[in-house]
């Protein structure tokens, strides 16, 4: 298989990759996010596209690059990662008691031929109801700050969750199965 490099500096995603096996190298670019797309599947499949291009473009060796971009969204409302903790409250509360969508979108583009594949996946996922004084102690520990929705399933969050129907990976902002998918059939 090519060399894969991740254009993401996510750590949770470093993370998904690794236990999965996958032997990669992380490269980051800067791409601006506010695009004009409000249809969460295709803003995270073309913010995807954006990332894993920039680092293409800019690779010598011939490799994949794997981008990804996650959001949430409830009621056609795109939760990105919280401004600040007013911020990080509003969608915790708007979060509170009802079922919302995580979208992933994934991005592998060869870097030599410049091809790419690009697919989102979806999880619903359905909250508890949270008390102020929950959202409160939550957004004290920081972790909202810079994840979608303001949570992280994988951490502190997980106890806000009642269920969810799709891949947990997604939600914490990598499908890894999509990822291997992407790979082996688009190219090998």
């Amino acid at each position: 298989m090519k060399k894969l490099i991740l254009a993401s500096a996510s750590p949770r995603r470093r993370e998904l990759l690794k236990k999965a096996g996958f032997s990669f190298t992380v490269k980051t670019s800067e791409v601006d996010e506010n695009i004009g797309v409000t249809q969460a599947p295709l803003l995270v499949r073309e913010l995807a596209l954006l990332k894993a291009a920039a680092v293409a473009k800019s690779e010598k060796e011939d490799c994949l690059v794997i981008g990804a971009d996650t959001v949430v969204s409830i009621e056609g409302e795109i939760l990105g990662k919280p401004k600040d903790w007013r911020d990080a409250k509003r969608m915790l509360l708007r979060l509170s008691g009802r079922a919302h969508q995580v979208y992933t979108g994934v991005c592998v583009i060869d870097a030599k031929s410049g091809r790419a594949a690009c697919r989102s996946e979806r999880t619903d996922v359905l909250f508890r109801k949270l008390t102020k004084r929950q959202i409160r102690a939550y957004i004290k520990t920081r972790e909202p700050m810079d994840k979608a929705g303001a949570y992280a399933i994988q951490g502190g969050a997980g106890r806000f969750v009642r269920g969810y129907v799709g891949s947990f990976d997604n939600v914490v902002g990598l499908p890894v199965k999509l990822v291997r998918e992407l790979i082996e059939t688009e190219f090998t």
